[in-house]
């Protein structure tokens, strides 16, 4: 099966592209950032019509993330368990497949604007209360996948200029950290399980040609638990939909998983 994550910036504007991502490539989960819509607004039908159900947690204006399955989803739980918070950031569902129950964990992390700024202080809090929540999630749901827009680079590889940028927003030692106790929680970045071409990124500005020169960063994964590490068959950055007309500043990422005994 194939499980992708895509940081759409507005589904309002990027529906068609979804739709056209979807014909050419019909994975069976594909997960949402920045819908950037209420839960009223989302096209629950339309998607309906192209084959796919929907865990949604949209907001006006902001964030907002979903959870399309060609199979049946249950057991939705919105934003992180035991920690306030206004925005709607997290979706977790359990998707049946023929191996079994699988937890999805769909997250758009928060940006933290810059180090020291009151909102990358939210942005730690925001991190060890998802942590803490994954623990909870793993003891009860050993085949998991946390999938989503991390806005951290792991490692300078995954910057095109990680001397330059050393310590900003994305880069510090701090978020890096973060993500390294996701890793301890006995999850594996899918994406490095493999040999990957040079400069792989997955976000790029619109400002500058960043696309056109390659001034990325890879910054949306896919973690998987260890029960998955041997079913992962591949992990790619489809470059494809940045090349549209009118595109998102984030491309998909997609796991391949085959499946169980």
């Amino acid at each position: 099966m194939k499980i992708a994550t895509w940081n759409v910036n507005s589904l309002t504007a990027r529906l068609q592209h979804v739709l056209d991502w979807l014909i050419a490539n019909p994975v069976d989960v594909l997960c949402l950032q920045e819908l950037k819509m209420t839960d009223d607004k989302f096209p629950l039908e339309v998607l309906k019509s192209a084959g796919y159900e929907a865990a949604v947690f949209g907001q006006k204006t902001y964030n907002g993330v979903a959870i399309l399955s060609l199979a049946p989803v249950r057991d939705v739980v919105k934003n992180i368990t035991d920690f306030s918070d206004d925005q709607s950031r997290v979706i977790a569902a359990t998707v049946e497949t023929p191996s079994g129950p699988l937890r999805v964990v769909n997250g758009y992390f928060v940006n933290g604007q810059e180090p020291g700024s009151e909102k990358f202080a939210y942005k730690m809090k925001w991190l060890d209360a998802l942590r803490d929540s994954l623990r909870q999630e793993l003891a009860a749901n050993p085949n998991l996948v946390l999938l989503g827009d991390f806005n951290i680079t792991p490692e300078d590889r995954d910057s095109f200029d990680p001397v330059g940028l050393k310590e900003t927003i994305h880069h510090t030692t701090e978020e890096r950290n973060h993500f390294k106790a996701l890793l301890d929680l006995g999850l594996t970045d899918s994406f490095r399980m493999f040999e990957q071409p040079e400069k792989s990124y997955s976000w790029w500005d619109y400002r500058m040609l960043g696309y056109q020169k390659n001034r990325g960063l890879r910054i949306d994964h896919i973690l998987v638990s260890q029960p998955l590490v041997p079913r992962v068959k591949g992990c790619i950055i489809d470059r494809v939909p940045r090349k549209w007309e009118k595109p998102s500043d984030h491309a998909p990422v997609v796991l391949d998983l085959e499946q169980g005994a």
